[in-house]
């Protein structure tokens, strides 16, 4: 279920402008930043066409319109451009309100940003320590590292007694960093929860969403594709 339009490199041609009523999300295929606007849409139920981009080979149109030249971005059909992961997502729950993710609450809503800030120093782990061993570097340090922050994590769930990070049900925080539980095995970092029982929970509990299921991708297809990265060739149209 995931987009199925090819990659779009440079000398490529720019999309015509954006339909009304509906939205445009620039993005790729793999890319867990990507994945947390595209669960957000979907989980929302926000009409939106996909346009994949080759992050190796940026098309000149897309640096236009984000110059850092990274996914995601949106775009309307009035051509507002907006972009960076948190912001997309927290101007999509602004926009379309039918569904929010966010709580109403300013210290609940505050709550999951700071959660989301812990998580800022988790993510980078999950390509450290695979670089680090594919050049033959011990990692035993930086795995410790990791399953204290990760045990942190378990704390901060099993201390609220629900069974997402917002509450009862999947709120914002839980799309926000599920991208990188999907890639855990891919990673070789799922030993990283086994001291996590609470952890381990919440991402069976994950699997278990209509969005989750419809967006995610298996790990063979996700090894498949890290393979790709790894050797310096990725396949962004990997499966198509």
């Amino acid at each position: 279920m995931a987009s199925s339009g090819k990659c779009l490199g440079k000398g490529s041609s720019p999309p015509g402008p954006v339909s009304n009523g509906r939205i445009r999300l620039y993005s790729m295929r793999f890319c867990p930043f990507a994945q947390r606007t595209r669960l957000v849409l979907h989980a929302k139920g926000v009409k939106h066409d996909t346009v994949n981009i080759h992050l190796k080979d940026k098309p000149d149109w897309f640096l236009k319109k984000n110059p850092f030249g990274l996914v995601p971005v949106l775009e309307t059909p009035g051509g507002q451009v907006i972009y960076e992961s948190p912001i997309t997502c927290d101007y999509l729950d602004e926009v379309y309100p039918e569904k929010k993710l966010l709580p109403a609450d300013p210290f609940a809503k505050a709550q999951q940003k700071m959660l989301l800030e812990h998580f800022s120093k988790v993510s980078p782990y999950f390509y450290r320590i695979p670089t680090m061993e594919r050049n033959g570097e011990d990692t035993s340090k930086l795995e410790e590292e990791l399953k204290e922050k990760l045990l942190n994590l378990n704390e901060s769930l099993a201390g609220r007694k629900t069974k997402f990070f917002g509450g009862d049900s999947i709120t914002m925080i839980d799309y926000m960093i599920w991208p990188w539980f999907e890639r855990m095995e891919t990673f070789g970092l799922k030993h990283c929860m086994d001291g996590a029982p609470d952890l381990k929970a919440w991402t069976e509990r994950m699997l278990q969403d209509p969005t989750v299921k419809a967006i995610m991708f298996d790990t063979e297809t996700h090894k498949a594709y890290y393979n790709s990265y790894k050797e310096g060739k990725p396949d962004y149209d990997y499966g198509l």
